[in-house]
């Protein structure tokens, strides 16, 4: 039976989205077994990750519908607990696939290792000897990591910078530049650095101080693309020419002014974040390149573009570093990462990154959209009612209603919930 013939997915039971799921994706129970409370993170394996381990965290876990992305249905976990962002992004990714979907995929898999040679003589000069051992250097962190070359993957390049306007005085920078495939690479990129870290002094004459990879991962870009029709993106007294207009102008508010655009790329990165994290990767290092790379011209931009096209539609574009992993750390022991990945059809870094690009630009859609017609507030509304009757203590079977009284009457307020409910349950 297709549940999806009676019921749309948020109408129905969490037993029954779990049966929808397996249905639409062919995946077996086992293979979803993490989204179950029971069949997630354990404490014991949580105790092996993190020191002083005394409990587990929960977040919501929802499915984003409706994307189509290169060519193909994918069905995209998210674990965040702001309301609405799940709805949005489903219904901003309902608008592209009337268009063809999203185009989405990743640059490279090039990520930055750093080494600060300090106490030296004359850096230009050490920048110099550096780059005369460069391809033995290269050799050296190779032999390092072998089995990463048979992966295709390995060391790629070294590139050297000098410091000059540092408090310290002027100093060296040593890029390590590794093609990590389908690691999220600081581990390996960081032992990389320390076995560099001798021969770099033996060169100069000077003192390797930090060896760290670089979360500014901008050889490691992933993006996305839509298109989005002026017919779909028409609704209530709005055509679809004020819609675009009104988002295009919202977009240039943050391209153009600091203090829209960190409003603005959170927003983006609520779709990202939210991918990212129920897929057991490191969302900080997400975060702390994205919004690197929207300063890299010198004054903090939007995370994405947004243009008119010959034909009218509204096209929409978005590129920014994504350090993912989906082999090893906690990608490999969360049974609901896995179980994300699986249900995804994600088989490399390439996919998941381009499906987090897709995320972020339908997200970031969702927001504009609202804002430039009926205001943000409207949309989170009665999912922030919905919040507040549970908060009150109302049943299950009077979440609803109450919600729906008290958007009605435009106070969504904790004490006026406990007094419809005080009412309701005769106290």
């Amino acid at each position: 039976m297709d549940l999806t013939m009676n019921k749309k997915f948020y109408q129905q039971s969490i037993p029954e989205r779990l049966e929808t799921l397996k249905e639409r994706t062919g995946l077996k129970p086992e293979d979803l077994k993490g989204f179950n409370p029971n069949g997630g993170l354990s404490l014991e394996s949580a105790n092996g990750m993190i020191e002083n381990v005394v409990g587990l965290y929960s977040l919501p876990l929802g499915i984003a519908q409706n994307f189509f992305i290169n060519g193909r249905e994918v069905l995209v976990p998210m674990a965040i607990e702001e309301p609405s962002v799940v709805a949005s992004a489903s219904f901003m990714a309902k608008l592209a696939k009337a268009s063809g979907g999203f185009e989405a995929g990743m640059r490279s898999q090039e990520m930055i290792g750093q080494l600060q040679v300090l106490d030296l003589a004359d850096p230009h000069q050490a920048a110099a000897q550096v780059l005369e051992e460069k391809e033995a250097l290269l050799a050296k962190a190779a032999a390092f990591h072998p089995n990463l070359a048979k992966y295709g993957g390995g060391p790629r390049n070294l590139e050297v910078r000098v410091i000059e306007d540092s408090p310290i005085g002027a100093f060296l920078v040593v890029h390590l530049i590794v093609d990590v495939q389908d690691a999220m690479g600081a581990n390996l990129i960081n032992s990389m650095l320390e076995h560099l870290a001798s021969p770099i002094e033996e060169i100069t004459g000077g003192r390797v101080h930090l060896r760290i990879l670089s979360n500014l991962s901008d050889r490691r870009l992933a993006w996305a693309r839509a298109r989005f029709a002026l017919a779909e993106l028409a609704f209530g007294d709005y055509s679809g020419e004020e819609v675009r207009d009104g988002i295009i102008e919202a977009w240039a508010f943050a391209d153009c002014d600091p203090y829209r655009a960190a409003t603005h790329n959170k927003g983006v990165m609520n779709g990202i974040d939210a991918v990212v994290l129920a897929c057991a990767n490191d969302w900080r290092a997400v975060e702390a390149g994205a919004h690197a790379y929207a300063a890299r011209s010198g004054r903090y931009r939007s995370l994405t573009q947004w243009s008119k096209a010959e034909n009218g539609d509204l096209l929409g574009f978005i590129e920014l570093p994504m350090a993912l992993g989906i082999v090893g750390g906690a990608t490999k022991l969360h049974p609901t990462a896995q179980a994300s990945l699986k249900l995804m059809g994600v088989k490399t870094v390439a996919e998941l990154g381009g499906i987090a690009a897709a995320v972020g630009l339908a997200q970031n859609l969702g927001a504009l959209r609202a804002l430039a017609t009926e205001g943000i507030q409207r949309g989170h509304m009665s999912l922030h009612a919905r919040q507040i009757a549970l908060t009150a203590g109302a049943k299950p079977e009077q979440v609803d209603r109450l919600a729906k009284m008290l958007v009605e009457e435009k106070n969504i307020k904790l004490t006026r919930a406990q007094e419809i409910l005080a009412q309701w349950n005769g106290k």
